[in-house]
This record gives structure tokens, C-alpha cells and sequence, in this order.
């Protein structure tokens, strides 16, 4: 008999138009009624891996003591493993495809001493069919862990060390500039960068230039500046800023506006910092578009989660 959880917390790319998340939630209820599914989200884009590894990332600190479900599979009904790892020392089990996508929260808890290919036919759902592993796969080892079914009994073990890795992109820096990527938009348009508080160190104290568009053509490149500050507050109305968020990077921002839209930013993007002044004169400096503040109140501008 093995440890009893409470909780499942789930991610997925399934969204909310079809039933696939209901259909999950009630498998576990029915193997499992005590347990509580805790949605983290369902709104990953489809097949996006590596979003879905770094939203997980983002939250593993957070979440309740017990399972972790994580559905993002491309590869669903290939040869790609389902596995289920043990991190804390038990203290949580991530659920998922070996595909990347457990991998930085894996790292995150701090590694794994055991993990497991769910095998067992015993721990699975009959189905005509092999493409909803969520369903037939996932939500019964999910529910099973929680009785307080050893994860041994779910499959033949593997090591941790050899399940797929994540692909988490790192800046490139030198003494002049950092080459950084963007990691994500959160729904207020904040533009997290792959660049924290260590890579900036005091180069880069004040005021910075934020050089992006197109990498490989500097005249045709874009030049902003921003500045480094604590909160979306401090900026002044049209201004861009440099703010650590609650995952402890650096995200592009502006106060109560989309920093993602104003700079046409998106995920994968290329964004280069230089303390201002050591930028050459290449590229164009873009206008800064001033706009009124509504008379309703905004969504509150939270910290990237």
C-alpha cells in the first residue's frame, strides 16, 4: 500500500468547448470519490509542449501536496511513454506523456528518485480506441495514487534520469547585450523573458533598450526603451518597463496595457537588451502610442502567475 493523496491537479490543452475535461474530472471522481481535482489550466494551445512544461514550472511550487495531471500529447497513441514520477519524496507524483512536458517541473521540486511507465493493464480504462490517454491512461493512475495504490503497481520502473528532457531556451550575454527569448504572454500582454535578476546583475541598472523585429537585420530591427521597475504602477502612461514577476523574471510591461500588442511580441520572439546608450544607431525607433484610460475600472494588472 502506498501513500493516500488528496488532491489532483490538472493542465491539459483540452480547452472548454469539448467534454474532455469533464470527462476526466468524473474517472477520477468515480475511482477515486474522495479526491479533488484542481484545474490549473485547460487553456494551453494545442500540441504546444513546451508551453504547457513552463506553465507546470510556473505553478509546481504552488500547487496542493498529491498528484500533479499533466495532458499536452502530440504523440498520444505512438510510442511515446506514459509515465508517472515521484518528486519530494513522495510528497507528489507527476503524471504525463515522456514527452518534455514534465520535465522542468520535475527539475523545479528538485529531481526524482523513481518514476514508472504505466503499464498496468489492471490500472487502465478499456476503450475502443488509443487517443484519449487523458481518459483511459492518466485519470485512472491519477485516481488510483490517491486510494493509495503503490506507484510500483502501475508499471515497470524507469530511471529518472533518462525520461525526455525540456527544452528551456537560455539568454546569451556578453558584456555589451543580452539576447533573450520570449517565454510567454499572460492575458494583460506582460512579456516574460527568459532573463532574471542574476542575468542583468548591475550592467544593466536604469534605463534599457530593447532591441527586436527581425535578428539577422538590424536596420530592420525595432529599438524601445524601457525601464526597470517593481510594479506595472510606476510606469508612466504609454512607457515601457522591465518588471520582475512573480515567476522571478523579467517581463516586458506597461501599466494597465498590452506590452505583447504594442510591440507585436509573441512567444519565441527574439529580444535583445543593451543598457541604454550602447546601442547603435541601426534600427527604428518606434513612437510611442499615448492612450486614455478608461472610465471603468480595469482588470486588476496582476503579476505574470
Amino acid at each position: 500500500m502506498g501513500r493516500r493523496y488528496e488532491t489532483v491537479s490538472f493542465l491539459s490543452d483540452y480547452g472548454s468547448a469539448d467534454e474532455f475535461v469533464g470527462v476526466v474530472h468524473s474517472v477520477i471522481r468515480d475511482i477515486s470519490p474522495h479526491a479533488r481535482v484542481i484545474d490549473l489550466t485547460h487553456g494551453i494551445a494545442p500540441f504546444d509542449v513546451r508551453s504547457g512544461s513552463l506553465a507546470l514550472a510556473r505553478t509546481i511550487g504552488y500547487v496542493a501536496t498529491g498528484v500533479v495531471l499533466a495532458v499536452v500529447d502530440p504523440g498520444v497513441a505512438t510510442s511515446r511513454r506514459a509515465i508517472a514520477v515521484e518528486v519530494a519524496d513522495g510528497e507528489g507524483v507527476l503524471i504525463g506523456p515522456d514527452n518534455g512536458l514534465l520535465a522542468p517541473a520535475v527539475a523545479m521540486a528538485g529531481g526524482s528518485g523513481r518514476a514508472v511507465e504505466l503499464t498496468s493493464l489492471d490500472h487502465q480504462l478499456m476503450a475502443p480506441g488509443a487517443t484519449f490517454a487523458g481518459r483511459d491512461i492518466f485519470a485512472p493512475a491519477a485516481a488510483h495514487l490517491c486510494n493509495g495504490v503503490d506507484m510500483a503497481e502501475l508499471g515497470d520502473p524507469v530511471d529518472p534520469d533518462l525520461l525526455m528532457p525540456g527544452i528551456v531556451p537560455l539568454p546569451q550575454a556578453d558584456d555589451t547585450k543580452i539576447i533573450a527569448q520570449v517565454l510567454w504572454v499572460d492575458r494583460y500582454g506582460n512579456v516574460q523573458l527568459n532573463v532574471g535578476p542574476d542575468d542583468l546583475a548591475d550592467t544593466f541598472v536604469d534605463r534599457i533598450e530593447l532591441r527586436f523585429g527581425v535578428p539577422t537585420e538590424p536596420s530592420a530591427s525595432t529599438m524601445r526603451s524601457a525601464v526597470r521597475a517593481t510594479s506595472y504602477a510606476e510606469l508612466t502612461i504609454g512607457s515601457i518597463g522591465l518588471v520582475l514577476d512573480s515567476s522571478g523574471l523579467f517581463a516586458v510591461a506597461m501599466d494597465q496595457r498590452s506590452a505583447a500588442k504594442e510591440l507585436g511580441l509573441d512567444v519565441g520572439d527574439q529580444v535583445t537588451l543593451q543598457p541604454a546608450g550602447d546601442s547603435d544607431s541601426s534600427g527604428v525607433t518606434q513612437s510611442v502610442t499615448i492612450g486614455h484610460r478608461g472610465s471603468s475600472s480595469p482588470p486588476d494588472p496582476a503579476d505574470t502567475i
